[in-house]
């Protein structure tokens, strides 16, 4: 494997095979970071000394297959037909796109690579979010069309460190902010020695940072990517997700991208924005000169339309846990309605931005969700839009939380399994085995919720004198 075979993606690689063997020879990196992302969109794989990674970067990373079968405390999970105990939890090849090359700032001469996965007899393992994302690129790409996407995340900041939080059973813990700082310069000063060290961090890893600002919830921020191809933008996503946990580590603080930390406060979404470029000449497709319709092209509307039509079958690659639907409350900015509207927040799809710039914003993903699968759910859809010329509901206009009789975004995690599950759709666009596979994981994070007394429990049924 060499740099000669890279290609570029959103106009830049971010670090050659060049540039690494020239810094880890000078001292600069003596780490590597090889890895892939599971079922959850973290990052899984191995640090490598920088000598032994250019030894060996065409064997890429072996590791345990029981990576794409595990729940978020890294338990393996019983039933998968995948992987499991009858077939002995073998191993699973993770190879290298050298296009994802590049520097780790905020870890100390550290560089990271990530993995498409493989079996070990060299197939794409077709549930590996990664690969579930490439699929619906390819096939856009097909059709002609590039699929460009933006992430906006929302996490909470606390005082507390990681090891703090947990001894204290997450309750009662010091958020950076005692009241609502949306847009308030001088209440995000408090934590701008920490915003400023991610922006910068991002940058300096290939990750570009629109803005960061305060957010809704006390001491909840947001910062901004700025848009690219789709399986780059998810590759920035989950690297920035990840760094921000660091970061917070290193300067004894916690974060949490949970959708929902405290239904006292607003929940942490994933506002993903998407449109379509024309592939040959990378002219944005969804607007045109018409005065109607807020400029929308044709293509935008069926686009659009498939948004809407496969949004709760696909709600839960937006939405994967049982937290995750507490999330979509009224009067909260989450979305309750699946309806869409030029600028306003109160709708699941908002359209945004003019002229080239013009795109639809999802606002249904919560900052939990697996960016991979999320982009692929939104591709995928928006694709079935075109090829079927579906036709775009009116306008939705005014509240929409108070309106009635609209179709409403699921309210739980049984509800979003049931419209998985019954998707005729989704197994035609996604894969029987997908479909599967993230259904299984679903329904096993579901019977642990239900599995377990939790504190609203206690407090409701304990007996009272």
């Amino acid at each position: 494997m060499s740099s000669s075979a890279l290609t570029e993606r959103a106009g830049r690689v971010t670090l050659t095979l060049e540039d690494l063997v020239r810094q880890i020879n000078g001292g600069e990196v003596d780490t590597v970071i090889v890895a892939l992302t599971d079922l959850q969109g973290r990052l899984m794989g191995k640090r490598l000394t920088g000598a032994y990674f250019l030894d060996h970067v065409d064997e890429g990373l072996h590791a345990c297959d029981y990576l794409l079968a595990m729940d978020v405390d890294n338990e393996p999970l019983p039933g998968f037909s995948f992987t499991g105990w009858g077939s002995g939890y073998g191993d699973m090849h993770g190879r290298p796109d050298l296009r994802t090359l590049r520097r780790i700032p905020w870890l100390e001469k550290t560089a990271l690579v990530l993995c498409d996965v493989e079996t070990m007899d060299g197939r794409p393992v077709g549930i590996a979010p990664r690969q579930v994302l490439r699929r619906q690129v390819e096939r856009a790409q097909a059709l002609g069309y590039e699929s460009k996407t933006a992430s906006e995340l929302e996490f909470f900041l606390f005082r507390d460190t990681f090891e703090q939080a947990a001894a204290k059973g997450y309750q009662g813990l010091e958020p950076f902010g005692r009241y609502i700082e949306d847009y308030h310069i001088l209440q995000g000063t408090k934590a701008e020695w920490f915003l400023r060290q991610v922006r910068n961090g991002m940058e300096g890893a290939g990750v570009p940072v629109e803005n960061s600002k305060g957010e809704w919830g006390h001491g909840q921020q947001e910062i901004n990517l700025r848009y690219a191809d789709a399986l780059e933008m998810a590759d920035r996503h989950v690297i920035y997700k990840n760094g921000v946990k660091e970061i917070a580590a290193l300067n004894q603080l916690a974060v949490t991208f949970m959708a929902k930390w405290s239904m006292s406060q607003a929940g942490s979404s994933f506002h993903l924005h998407s449109s379509l470029w024309d592939l040959k000449t990378d002219h944005a497709l969804f607007h045109t000169d018409a005065r109607t319709d807020h400029g929308m092209s044709p293509l935008f509307k069926h686009y659009l339309a498939g948004l809407l039509a496969l949004a709760r079958e696909f709600s839960l690659f937006f939405a994967p846990y049982v937290n995750s639907y507490k999330r979509y409350q009224a009067t909260s900015f989450a979305p309750t309605s699946v309806v869409w509207s030029y600028d306003n927040r109160t709708s699941g799809f908002r359209i945004v931005g003019h002229g080239p710039g013009l795109r639809v914003e999802c606002r249904i993903p919560g900052a939990d969700a697996n960016p991979y699968l999320a982009f692929a759910a939104t591709i995928a859809a928006g694709l079935y839009g075109i090829e079927h010329r579906l036709d775009l509901p009116p306008e939705f206009r005014g509240d929409a939380y108070s309106a009635k009789e609209l179709p409403r975004v699921p309210q739980n995690l049984t509800e979003a399994i049931q419209a998985l599950d019954g998707s005729r759709v989704a197994r035609e666009l996604l894969g029987e085995e997908v479909v599967e596979h993230y259904l299984h994981a679903a329904r096993l994070e579901l019977k642990a919720f239900d599995g377990v007394v939790t504190d609203w429990e206690l407090k409701r049924n304990f007996e009272r004198i």
